[in-house]
């Protein structure tokens, strides 16, 4: 569905578009300021990679105004070019994100505790929030035990994964609101990611009802061949759930028995000690 930012509104026949928005007859509101954040707006997880036209079409701009906006972003860093002529978002856009995230404490409160898991286990553990459909990973802290890099994936800080089939997916989206939850999972399309991906709704909502009764998530090669993970919830001062962290490992590593009654009580418990310092209390004191 097109924009309906002030860019697009009233464009007609290929002209540039009107500006009537209210708030651009403020003289210090720069229109090239919110052209070109309006460009970088385009590109989603969905859309990652686009052309001037994609661009301009969605905008209403003018191919010759897009193109010369695109330019400069790609200058500044903000975009990149690819083989194919098209754009993708560049690192400078991550590196905003990653301090706009990392402003809020979060990574900050949380990062020795990744590492102590990590040492206590032996696994890599990780740190994400949910970003619409996806988990956007805040935080990892990777395991050097033989084995753990054939699930490594390539992850990163800013990396995303689709929600549905990872452990700390389903524990965001299992705290969600019932009507945002029910909104997110009707717009997702469940494809099939590793031999025990859940790709049938009914069967995700159950899993989701199964998450809150547990009070943490299982990943049992859902998103990828050989890959387990157990996931919990940090919640901030008002008891909201607004981040997840994880205990992942290969499945040569740890039968999964073990992995539940072992890795479980140190992840909760990562958990509890991050969301404290956050100013959780679950006893209200």
């Amino acid at each position: 569905m097109p924009r309906t930012s002030s860019v697009a509104a009233n464009a007609k026949d290929g002209h540039e578009p009107a500006w009537s928005d209210p708030s651009l007859r403020e003289p210090r509101y720069s229109q090239s300021l919110e052209r070109g954040l309006a460009i970088l707006g385009c590109f989603t997880p969905k859309r990652p990679v686009l052309g001037i036209a994609d661009i301009a079409d969605e905008l209403g701009m003018s191919r010759s105004t897009t193109h010369r906006y695109v330019i400069t972003l790609v200058a500044l860093g903000y975009l990149e070019q690819g083989a194919s002529r098209k754009y993708r978002l560049g690192m400078r856009v991550t590196d905003l994100g990653m301090a706009a995230l990392s402003s809020t404490g979060l990574r900050e409160q949380s990062h020795d505790c990744l590492e102590e898991l990590r040492e206590r286990t032996g696994y890599t553990t990780n740190l994400s929030v949910l970003d619409g459909e996806d988990v956007l990973y805040l935080d990892r802290a990777r395991s050097f035990r033989p084995g753990q890099s054939k699930i490594d994936l390539g992850l990163n800080p800013g990396s995303r994964l689709p929600a549905y089939c990872t452990a700390m997916g389903k524990v965001l989206l299992a705290h969600l609101p019932e009507s945002e939850q029910n909104d997110l999972l009707a717009e997702m399309k469940l494809t099939k990611r590793g031999p025990n991906t859940i790709t049938s709704r009914r069967a995700l909502r159950e899993a989701l009802d199964a998450v809150l009764a547990a009070g943490f998530a299982s990943g049992d090669e859902e998103l990828a061949p050989e890959l387990h993970s157990i996931a919990a919830p940090v919640r901030n001062e008002n008891g909201d759930v607004i981040s997840a962290v994880n205990i992942a490992a290969h499945s040569s590593m740890i039968p999964v028995g073990e992995r539940i009654d072992a890795l479980a009580p140190q992840l909760l418990a990562t958990a509890d000690r991050i969301s404290a310092r956050l100013g959780y209390h679950p006893d209200g004191a």
